[in-house]
Formats: structure tokens, C-alpha cells, sequence
């Protein structure tokens, strides 16, 4: 069982290893399908302290601290995928363009590896994981972590399954068959109880306040069994309680309140997996570039909605569809939330990564390709300024890759092709 980063392992200052090497830095890509509305989503003014828009209103939330989660998001608006020409694949250029820095050549095809893939490349030897993708939407199928066309990273969908792989056991007898830890068993026997004695030592050679961090992880890793455990137990005895009639067919994890759940025990379990440096690279998508998120009831999805709501002609947007957009900045919201509360050296865990939030189109009626949405969270270990909004003046979106990927260390100086080529990076947003 992997351990957080204590003061013993740090220098006296909390902020590097006690080697002197710094602290691991971790690349982080979410993503939400179907956009957003440009005129309710896009921050009036420029620069830090940037005025919220209605449609980012989830960032207005305060942290432990007292400081406010939009502080630790920087909003890029007004960034391009250019197309030389080619054709706007719906909901597919855009994405590979951002991603990959190439336009496709056809529907659905991927024309070079993903960014997040491209930076796994470069550290993701370091740890037990390469990189670890997870996905709300209930599809394994559904991926967007490209090594390169037809070579997929699919995603882990179940809490459960994601919980397995980072706590379950590392070794499986070659030959005694394929092997699949029993998450059941797990949570109700607790990896804690299997490392006891060995947490027992530990906390009478650690200092104080290690004392207090190492009790406080593993309550938090009892409490997210516990929840787990909860989604194991079947449904209450009650008298008045039936079972109703069978619903029509539907995808797991597409009802949004469900996708929401899954975004935020997936970002328990990623947080424990980053804070014991399992991995430093990781994917979350929130809902498909082809949003099949829908409402409780209804059989209406988010990209349905998108082309068929007509605008309301009084306040100028598809009400309806605009709910997923809402639902969606809450998520991010809620993942980058939970990366901001673990403690990390002098700060958090947030302040060593460099999370990436976009999405595929601007706005999903038009498939529009122009000032597609994209939001940095964290400082990269010190290596970027967080809390500024910079327009990007219609430059192309792998101007953000090529910040990122500098900004994780890569030697690379430039980044995309044709009209997609990079050479300068955000500057604003550069420490």
C-alpha cells in the first residue's frame, strides 16, 4: 500500500524529497462532450482575477483554505483548430486537433498520438502505472488516449473496477489462470487490515505531524471503502418499497446525477493513487465528445438536445442543453475540488499537477471548431501561473499543448502541423 508524501520524506522546507529531488509533477487531461454557449461561458475581462462567467459559476466555490477554486483554473478562450481546407469532422476535429496537433484525414480516425499519451511517453516510466484512464459514460469502448489509430488506452469505467487496480494485490500465480481481484472481499477485509502491523511500526517512528497525516490517509482510505462498500449492499428492507417496472434499454452511467457520482469516486481514488505516486499522467472523460448524458426520466441525451432544442428566442440559447453544460463545470468543479484538498509538502496536490479541461466543439449546434473551450488547473509544481483568463486571439489551441508539454518538462519546441503548428507558447500563463 502506497504511502502519501510525509515530512520525513521531505527536505525541511516541504518542498522537495529529502534527496533534494522535487516533488513529482502530474499531467492530468477531462474532458466533457458537446461545449458550451461562447457568449455565457467565455470571462469578459483578461488576466488574473477575470470575472466569472454564468456558465462557470461552479468555480465561485470556496476551498479549505479560504481561497476560492477559481483561483486555481485558468480559462483559455478564443483558441482555434484550424482546418487548411479539410473537413470539420462533427465532433471529431476538433478533438484530434487539440489533442493530437493534427487534423484527421476521415471520420473518427486518430492522426497521431494524444497529448496525454505523448507526456506518458516521457514520465510515465517512473511509476507502477504508465498513466491510468477513467471514464464516467459506462462504455469501455468509449476512449479518447490515443497511442495511435486503432491503438486505444480504454478507459476504466466502475469505481470498483479503479479501486481493484490500484489497491489489489500486485502479484497473481502465472499459472493458476487469469486472475481477478474480488473487490468485494477487498473492501470488506480493508487493505488496512492487511498492512496493520506494518502501520502499526510506522507510527511509532514517525513524528508528529506525520503521525496526524498518516491517520488522517487512513481514515480516508477506510471512509472511501466504506463508500464503496455501500454501492455492494442491495436494497433496503422496506415495506413499501417495490420493484419497478423494468426501464426501457439504457446505457450504464449516462443519467447525469450517476456520471456525477462516478467523476467524484473516481477523483478519491485518483487522488490516493497521485498522492503515493502510482502514476503522474491520468485521463478522465466526464461524458463522450458524443454526449449521451440525459436527465432522470428522459430518454433525450445532451447532443440530441444540442440539434434539436430550438433556441429560446427570449433569452437566446437552448435552455435545456445549456443544463449539461452546467452539470459539466460542476464535475470539473468537483475533480479538481478534491486534488486541491489532499495536502501535499507545502501545499497541495493540486500545486504538482497540470490538469487540462476541454472540450471537442465551442458550440455543439454549429460544430463549431473556433474558440474551443479550455481551462488549465494547478501551477505544475511552480512551472505555471494559475487563476488568469488569456484569449488566444483565434491562434491555434496547440499553442496550450505546446505550454503543456514545456511545462511538464519536454524538450519540444513546437508542437501540431500545417496551420496547427505551434511555436509560442501561453506566455501569460507561464511563470
Amino acid at each position: 500500500m502506497g504511502l502519501p508524501l510525509l515530512d520525513c520524506f521531505l527536505n525541511s522546507n516541504g518542498t522537495a524529497l529529502a534527496q533534494g529531488a522535487p516533488l513529482p509533477v502530474r499531467f492530468g487531461a477531462w474532458m466533457w462532450g458537446c461545449g458550451m454557449n461562447p457568449d455565457r461561458w467565455n470571462p469578459t475581462t483578461e488576466g488574473g482575477g477575470y470575472e466569472l462567467s454564468v456558465e462557470l459559476q461552479a468555480l465561485d466555490r470556496e476551498l479549505g483554505t479560504g481561497a476560492k477554486l477559481r483561483e486555481q483554473v485558468s480559462i483559455l478562450s478564443d483558441f482555434d483548430v484550424k482546418l487548411d481546407g479539410r473537413p470539420n469532422f462533427p465532433h471529431t476535429a476538433g478533438l484530434m486537433g487539440t489533442l493530437t496537433g493534427s487534423l484527421p484525414v476521415a471520420d473518427y480516425t486518430v492522426p497521431a498520438p494524444t497529448l496525454d499519451t505523448i507526456i506518458a511517453a516521457e514520465i510515465g516510466g517512473l511509476t507502477r502505472f504508465r498513466s491510468l484512464e477513467m471514464s464516467c459514460t459506462g462504455n469501455p469502448n468509449q476512449s479518447y488516449s490515443f497511442e495511435s489509430q486503432g491503438v486505444a488506452n480504454a478507459p476504466e469505467i466502475s469505481p470498483m473496477a479503479m479501486y481493484a487496480r490500484v489497491f489489489g494485490p500486485e502479484f497473481a500465480d502465472p499459472n493458476a489462470g487469469p486472475f481477478t481481484p474480488d473487490p468485494r472481499l477487498m473492501i470488506r477485509q480493508s487493505v488496512l487490515s492487511v498492512v496493520k502491523d506494518d502501520r502499526d511500526r510506522l507510527l511509532q517512528r514517525v513524528g508528529t505531524h506525520d503521525k496526524q497525516r498518516l491517520e488522517q490517509y487512513f481514515t480516508s482510505v477506510r471512509q472511501l471503502e466504506q463508500q464503496l462498500d455501500i454501492l455492494l449492499e442491495g436494497p433496503p428492507d422496506l415495506e413499501s418499497c417495490s420493484k419497478a417496472p423494468t426501464p426501457g434499454q439504457e446505457t450504464l452511467g449516462t443519467e447525469v446525477g450517476e456520471s456525477m457520482s462516478t467523476n467524484l469516486l473516481m477523483a478519491d481514488l485518483l487522488s490516493f493513487a497521485l498522492a503515493c505516486d502510482q502514476t503522474r499522467v491520468f485521463s478522465m472523460m466526464f461524458s463522450d465528445r458524443i454526449s449521451g448524458l440525459r436527465q432522470p426520466g428522459s430518454s433525450s441525451q445532451h447532443h440530441q438536445l444540442t440539434h434539436d432544442e430550438p433556441l429560446d428566442p427570449e433569452i437566446g440559447y437552448q435552455p435545456e442543453a445549456t443544463e449539461f453544460v452546467f452539470a459539466s463545470m460542476e464535475a470539473w468543479a468537483d475533480f479538481v475540488e478534491r486534488l486541491a484538498a489532499t495536502p501535499e509538502g507545502d501545499g497541495t496536490l493540486l500545486d504538482n499537477c497540470l490538469v487540462l479541461g476541454h472540450s471537442d466543439v465551442s458550440l455543439a449546434k454549429v460544430h463549431g471548431i473556433t474558440g474551443v473551450p479550455m481551462m488549465i488547473a494547478g501551477s505544475a509544481g511552480g512551472a505555471l501561473k494559475p487563476g488568469v483568463h488569456v484569449r488566444g486571439a483565434t491562434s491555434p489551441t496547440t499553442r496550450v499543448g505546446l505550454t503543456i508539454q514545456q511545462a511538464m518538462g519536454l524538450n519540444t519546441e513546437s508542437w501540431g502541423t500545417r496551420s496547427m503548428e505551434a511555436t509560442q507558447p501561453v506566455s501569460e500563463i507561464v511563470a
